[in-house]
């Protein structure tokens, strides 16, 4: 806790179990009035159980907690908002048909209709630099501009502690320093804010304190900005951490193109993709940078087969594909590691072997005559949990039982193991620790340097800018010229990504 600041929440000797895991282990620290507090560890360290806890979607099986002096034991997140506490989720809980004036009005009690609201949006929005129009349809807002509706909704409940889980995790950096300001306005108001984050350079830059847990316990205090990325992510794991870096491997012939490449949106709320072209040699990464929800979709849906395109529009190995569904894609030698971990990439209710036939049946001849060889597909599921160190209880567990960056490596590691001569990945470490970002990063690398080629959608600009040769970026379903990645700047990208919004957004925070 900061000198000279008073304690607001206090924590106690917290502890959650269950069934197979002890999720927090007499956990105990404070957060002081306006002070913004990073929460920091592993996936599977016990950073939600705890903030599920503090927010009362979940109660603990032993310690206590003191909330302004007095006694806090939430029953429910109804009860932690009435007590001041309120949460940004990771995920947005808008409905995008409705106007920000009227979801707003839904998470207040007594709120109101939507035009009753909108004055105090108005008020707010000005008061925090959080630039919303009250009248405006969610489904028309950038993603940053969509956490400013859910930063208001907590604001307009006048918390005196808000947490936010990843909350820079789909912004581009332009977004991310606004955000920023309005953090540390709310700090200088006395407002804690309990921050959650696998950016370890956020942390450095805007928190005061930090709390580090490691498998449920906390293993280390201190303050962020006296210590090093690097520092921070081994106090994390434990151990030492090792960087991967863009493979050095002179390109070789091109084995993935989009020619003029065309495809409607997916859905409502989609981006129609227009007139994309790249190509993707042999012993390369080839970086797409991009904010969520300006084509991803539909580029990877188009890629993996699972939208159709005109036959030369993709091309593998020189020839047509375009037409072609995935698992034929598969045969002739792609793999994909698509960005929804359960749900698209892995069955939550299947096991990790069973999941092994979700993409591996034919390039790893897990079938046979039309029967499943289930010997042989647990012995890959044990070779991608040996390899890539995916913490299970083994071949037999279920995919829901694991933390994410655990399945993150799991899908990554069963694509790997399939040896494919082009990898598809997006969002590869999206919301994973230091130390599984490590592996993944480590392990495409790898495979570039081995001479396959790699096309790498994320936001996550360090990433891009850290693994891929070249890159270039997707705004608004088009895609920029493909750039060497050493010929431009994280602040270019960023402005880039953001498009006419980005620009926008610049002058906004020099303002």
């Amino acid at each position: 806790m900061g000198a000279g600041l008073s304690k607001l929440l206090e924590i106690k000797g917290i502890s959650k179990r269950f069934p197979a895991v002890v999720a927090n282990d007499d956990i105990s620290f404070e957060v002081a009035r306006g002070e913004i507090h990073a929460l920091l560890g592993e996936n599977g360290a016990g950073k939600s159980t705890l903030v599920k806890i503090i927010y009362g979607v979940m109660q603990s099986d032993s310690g206590s907690m003191s909330l302004n002096g007095a006694a806090y034991a939430p029953a429910s997140p109804a009860f932690a908002r009435a007590s001041g506490v309120a949460m940004v989720f990771q995920h947005f809980s808008l409905f995008e048909a409705m106007t920000v004036s009227e979801n707003i009005a839904l998470g207040l009690k007594d709120g109101g209709t939507g035009a009753q609201c909108a004055p105090r949006i108005r008020e707010f929005s000005a008061k925090y630099g959080l630039s919303v129009h009250p009248e405006s349809c969610v489904g028309d807002l950038s993603v940053g501009e969509r956490q400013r509706v859910e930063i208001l909704r907590c604001l307009m409940q006048s918390p005196s502690l808000l947490i936010m889980d990843e909350p820079t995790s789909v912004l581009t950096p332009q977004e991310a320093d606004g955000l920023f300001i309005t953090l540390r306005k709310l700090s200088e108001n006395g407002v804690a804010i309990l921050y959650i984050s696998h950016r370890l350079a956020e942390i450095r830059e805007l928190c005061h304190a930090a709390t580090v847990l490691r498998a449920g316990r906390v293993v280390a205090t201190c303050d962020p900005r006296r210590e090093s990325s690097r520092s921070l992510a081994e106090m994390m794991i434990g151990t030492t951490l090792a960087e991967a870096d863009a493979p050095v491997r002179p390109a070789g012939e091109i084995r993935l193109e989009a020619n003029g490449l065309s495809a409607p949106a997916a859905g409502p709320f989609g981006v129609a993709l227009r007139d994309i072209n790249f190509s993707l040699r042999a012993g390369e990464i080839l970086g797409i940078a991009g904010v969520a929800g300006n084509g991803q979709t539909e580029l990877m849906e188009a890629l993996t087969g699972e939208s159709l395109t005109a036959p030369d529009m993709v091309r593998l190995h020189q020839v047509p594909i375009g037409a072609l569904g995935a698992s034929a894609r598969r045969r002739a030698g792609m793999a994909f590691a698509p960005e929804e971990r359960l749900g698209v990439a892995l069955s939550p209710d299947m096991s990790l072997t069973d999941n092994a036939f979700v993409t591996a049946r034919d390039t790893m001849s897990l079938s046979r005559y039309g029967l499943l060889r289930m010997t042989t597909a647990a012995e890959f599921a044990r070779s991608v949990i040996e390899v890539f160190d995916v913490r299970s209880s083994g071949p037999d567990q279920e995919a829901r039982c694991l933390s994410g960056g655990n399945l993150q490596k799991y899908v990554i590691g069963r694509e790997i193991l399939q040896n494919p001569s082009v990898l598809v990945a997006s969002q590869p470490t999206w919301g994973v620790d230091a130390s599984a970002a490590a592996a993944i990063h480590r392990a495409l690398a790898d495979m570039a340097a081995k001479g396959a080629a790699v096309l790498l959608i994320s936001q996550d600009l360090d990433e891009l800018m850290r693994l891929s040769t070249r890159f270039a970026v997707l705004s608004d379903g088009k895609l920029s010229e493909v750039q060497e990645t050493k010929s431009v700047t994280v602040e270019q990208v960023g402005l880039m990504m953001g498009g006419a919004r980005g620009f926008e957004e610049r002058r906004h925070v020099a303002a």
